[in-house]
């Protein structure tokens, strides 16, 4: 009998009641239990993202059926296996997506949502990738379909999405890129992966780029936005013809008052996604676009993870109240895999 079948509990983080950082603690749960197609995965890192802490303030609720702990991306070991056809063995190093769960000592995943680590990421490393580079694949190359050699805006330009869209933007459609922070040193962070950088409190944006692209695009060509509010009007006002504008979170509100008219004129495309509710298969679609596309970029070098900074599970609480700060520049990470086990 393997250690983890002698073992019925493990550690995690609970969220006592919906509201601040101070509601994360770390507790006994029951190890869960392996449905068809999954894998049971002994966790050595998962990654903190604006969803999480949506969820922790009561807005985000799980999907039905997925685990109520929080977290979306993990790496670690296949420690269990549901049947015999899965493309992955026990001993094997993952990362990959889950619905929920990933604050935890185990957790399961399909196994058409897992993908192997890239060549020469630690578990740190990997963890950090699949919720951003699902969600950046699946809005900016399917749904926005970014073009080689087109301009593309992305705000939060520092964030974990927005430095994965950089790269990906950069790396694998070779577009034109610029992005918005706040303060000097993110700018300077942007510009050394090879965007341009817009700090949005000091400049604005829609000028910089009209006045930027008026020989090429005249205008941003995909926009990808996680601001909302007063930012739905203004990106319309700084999209290009037949631009494609997406949205993916509301920061500052899901409400707006807009001018339809330069969309009628420039004949723009606005849409909307969220991730964690899709199918398994969506996301099993997506994992092979990465695998195929993506991951070899990462094991040459030519994308890379950035990690702010890396907390143990039980400061999770820490980590959240660090991101709310927004002074982070690229991912937040838990450290899971060294926590005592129960005996």
């Amino acid at each position: 009998m393997s250690n983890y079948e002698k073992q019925k509990t493990m550690r995690a983080i609970t969220l006592k009641t919906p509201g601040g950082w101070q509601e994360l603690e770390i507790a006994e749960h029951t190890i869960p239990y392996l449905r068809s197609g999954e894998l049971l995965i002994k966790v050595a890192a998962a990654g903190v993202n604006r969803p999480d802490i949506v969820q922790r303030r009561g807005h985000y609720p799980a999907p039905k059926g997925a685990s109520q702990i929080l977290g979306l991306e993990i790496s670690g070991t296949v420690i269990a296996i549901s049947n015999s056809e899965s493309r992955f063995n026990i001993g094997d190093n993952i990362c990959g997506l889950v619905a929920g769960g990933g604050y935890a000592q185990f957790v399961t995943i399909h196994q058409d949502n897992a993908l192997p680590i890239p060549k020469n990421l630690n578990f740190i490393e990997a963890a950090s990738l699949p919720e951003t580079f699902f969600t950046v694949w699946s809005n900016l190359i399917d749904r926005a379909k970014l073009a080689n050699g087109e301009t593309f805006l992305i705000h939060g330009g520092t964030s974990g999405i927005g430095i994965t869209a950089i790269q990906i933007a950069r790396q694998f459609c070779n577009a034109k890129v610029f992005a918005t922070a706040s303060n000097d040193k993110k700018c300077q962070a942007i510009e050394q992966l090879g965007a341009t950088a817009i700090n949005y409190l000091s400049q604005d944006y829609v000028e910089t780029i009209i006045n930027q692209t008026k020989q090429t695009s005249k205008g941003a060509n995909v926009i990808i936005d996680m601001v909302g509010g007063d930012y739905i009007d203004r990106n319309i006002q700084c999209a290009a013809e037949q631009g494609r504008i997406v949205n993916i979170a509301f920061m500052n509100g899901a409400i707006a008052e807009v001018n339809f008219l330069p969309v009628m004129l420039k004949r723009l495309s606005l849409s909307g996604s969220t991730l964690r509710i899709r199918s398994i298969a969506e996301k099993a679609e997506i994992a092979q676009n990465l695998e195929k596309h993506i991951w070899p970029l990462i094991e040459s070098g030519k994308i890379k993870p950035i990690i702010d900074k890396v907390f143990d599970l039980q400061d999770a609480g820490l980590a959240h109240k660090y991101m709310e700060e927004a002074k982070h520049i690229g991912k937040i990470m838990l450290k899971v895999s060294d926590i005592q086990m129960n005996a």
